[in-house]
């Protein structure tokens, strides 16, 4: 297996991680087996798999929450030990402090910056205009939609202005239509900042639409199966023949049914469009 080697970005090495069961006679129960990827920095990542393959582990792997796992994770060449500034999260429950207001909310991440109170206030107003929150400043989270309440952690998320932005199913528990709406601020505002982004994610339409490619994940233990680069422009159209005819190889991998031709020779790169959207064997191995 070879990757492409990245000095900027995000470098993962060989990864693996176990967990210890409750019932100690079954012993430790491998989630991620030998994971090696390689992001480059201002890059949006989907990982798309299955509830249990192990995606959101790797993304709190990533992000410093775990450092119990064999093998080795660097961002911009330094390897991660620790959770930092450097490295923004957003989950799929907002987990604002329900006592503060939205503006409140966003400068609580900015409590360890090496800010004045003034920049820090202007920081904050700078991300409440990002996500498109400005009049809602002053509310309380029980007064925002779970939309809002989403857009708030966005900006929360953005505001120590890090090189990284993780993002576990943020948009899972919404309404396809607001769904709809925060895909397209959140690739709005990946356009603006130019800032690596990882989406963890069980929709393929989203992963397809706001990615630069699609890693897919096998079922447990966690390997990657597939990469998936996306040659489509933006924004994309959900119904166009290059979009649907992805879906459907992307989709291919989570059934019985064999993929749609994809006009791909496995390990030449080469394509009988040059238009089509590109599909990278890269692990087949369940």
């Amino acid at each position: 297996m070879t990757t492409t080697t990245v000095s900027e970005g995000i470098r993962i090495r060989n990864v693996s991680k176990r967990y210890a069961q409750q019932d100690e006679a079954n012993g430790t129960l491998l989630v991620l087996d030998d994971i090696s990827l390689d992001i480059a920095q201002g890059e949006f990542v989907s990982v798309l798999g299955a509830s249990g393959c192990g995606k959101s582990t790797l993304l709190r792997l990533v992000a410093g929450l775990d450092s119990d796992y064999r093998g080795e994770i660097r961002v911009d060449g330094e390897r991660v030990r620790d959770t930092s500034l450097e490295r923004g999260i957003v989950f799929q429950d907002h987990r604002l402090f329900p006592w503060l207001t939205a503006s409140q909310n966003i400068l609580a991440a900015l409590r360890n910056a090496p800010l004045s109170t003034q920049q820090k206030r202007e920081a904050v107003a700078e991300h409440v205009a990002l996500v498109g929150l400005e009049g809602f400043e002053h509310a309380y989270p029980h007064q925002l939609s779970g939309g809002m309440a989403q857009r708030v952690a966005i900006a929360r998320g953005l505001v120590n202005r890090p090189r990284v932005l993780l993002l576990d199913e943020p948009f899972g528990a919404l309404d396809a239509l607001t769904r709809g709406r925060l895909q397209n601020e959140l690739q709005r505002i990946w356009q603006h900042e130019r800032i690596t982004m990882i989406l963890v994610t069980h929709d393929v339409d989203e992963a397809i639409y706001l990615g630069d490619r699609v890693v897919t994940m096998a079922p447990r233990p966690g390997r990657v199966k597939r990469i998936a680069h996306v040659d489509l422009p933006r924004p994309r159209e959900r119904s166009d023949a290059r979009f649907v005819r992805l879906r459907e190889q992307i989709l291919a991998d989570f059934s019985d049914q064999p993929a749609p031709a994809d006009h791909t020779t496995p390990g030449s790169g080469l394509r009988a469009n040059a238009h089509e959207p590109r599909i990278t064997e890269w692990r087949l191995a369940w």
